[in-house]
């Protein structure tokens, strides 16, 4: 893999990340409570995000932060 296509494998994750932890705001901001999975936040994206998973109320998969895995 050619060094221009990691680095931008590597800003989409973390873009898809934001929009995850984004996503979980909006829920909250809905519902009252965070979501405990991915599934519940399923209709505040669009795309596939099967490889996130919610930890303490915060996006965890590709590109985010190591304290949020």
């Amino acid at each position: 893999m050619k060094k221009a296509e990691r680095q931008a494998r590597t800003v989409a994750a973390e873009a898809t990340c934001r929009s995850v932890d984004s996503a979980i705001l909006a829920y909250v901001g809905v519902h009252g409570d965070a979501p405990t999975t991915v599934a519940q936040i399923a209709g505040y994206l669009d795309g596939d995000i099967t490889a996130y998973r919610i930890v303490r109320g915060r996006a965890a998969g590709p590109g985010c932060s190591p304290a949020a895995r």
